[in-house]
C-alpha cells in the first residue's frame, strides 16, 4: 500500500498484520480520489474505521485541511501513527481511539466535515449505526459528502427516511463505494408535501 498522489506521493505505508482490517486496494483508493478530487483541498476530513489510515493519509497528501482518524484496534492505531509520522502529516491529524458510533457522538458540536468516509466491516449494520449517529449532528450538514465503502451485496432502503440521498454508486465487483449526502431542508419539505 503507498500514497498515490500529493506531497507523500509514492510512500510506502505500513498495513495492520492480519485480517483485522481490510486495507482499500491502490487501484480502487486512486479511482475515488480521482471522483472526489475537487472537494479536498482544504477540506476537513474524517476516517472512520480507518485501519491503517491509508484513506487520510491520502487525503491529507492530496491537501486537506485536516483529518481525524477513528480506529479501536490497538496495532491499527500504533500503525495509523507511524504511518502519519513517517508521510509528515502527523501536524494536521487527529487519532481517536474509540468505537466509531461513539466518536462520532462526542464530536458534535464541532464544525462540519466536508468529507467523511467509512470502511466498516461488513455484514454488521454499522453504516446505518454512523448515518443514524450523523443524522442529527453538527459534523455533517447538507454540503458535507459521506463515502461509505460497503459490499456490493450491502442494501440502504433506510436513506430517505433517514433524511439521506444516494448520489453515486461506484461498484468495483465484490464492493462499493455509495456517495450519500442529507437531503435538503427545502427538498425534504417538497418531499413530505409540505411545499
Amino acid at each position: 500500500m503507498r500514497v498515490i498522489a500529493g506531497s507523500a506521493k509514492s510512500l510506502p505505508l505500513r498495513t495492520v498484520r492480519g485480517s483485522s482490517t481490510r486495507p482499500t486496494t491502490d487501484r480502487i483508493k486512486e479511482t475515488l480520489f480521482n471522483i472526489i478530487a475537487p472537494r479536498i483541498s482544504g477540506c476537513r476530513f474524517l476516517d472512520l474505521f480507518s485501519g491503517s489510515g491509508g484513506i487520510g493519509i491520502e487525503a491529507l497528501s492530496r491537501g486537506a485541511e485536516m483529518a481525524v482518524f477513528v480506529e479501536t484496534d490497538r496495532a491499527a492505531l500504533q500503525v495509523i501513527r507511524q504511518n502519519l509520522q513517517f508521510t509528515r502529516l502527523a501536524d494536521r491529524a487527529r487519532v481517536l481511539g474509540m468505537e466509531a458510533v461513539h466518536a462520532v457522538l462526542s464530536m458534535n458540536g464541532e464544525a462540519p466535515f466536508d468529507v467523511i468516509f467509512m470502511d466498516p466491516p461488513y455484514g454488521h449494520d454499522l453504516e446505518r449505526k454512523i448515518l443514524e449517529a450523523l443524522a442529527e449532528n453538527t459534523i455533517a450538514d447538507e454540503s458535507t459528502l459521506i463515502l461509505v465503502e460497503a459490499s456490493s451485496g450491502t442494501d440502504f432502503p433506510y436513506l430517505e427516511e433517514m433524511g439521506y440521498e444516494m448520489t453515486r454508486d461506484k461498484r468495483y465487483g465484490s464492493n462499493r463505494h455509495v456517495f450519500i449526502r442529507r437531503i435538503p431542508v427545502v427538498q425534504k419539505s417538497r418531499l413530505s408535501g409540505k411545499l
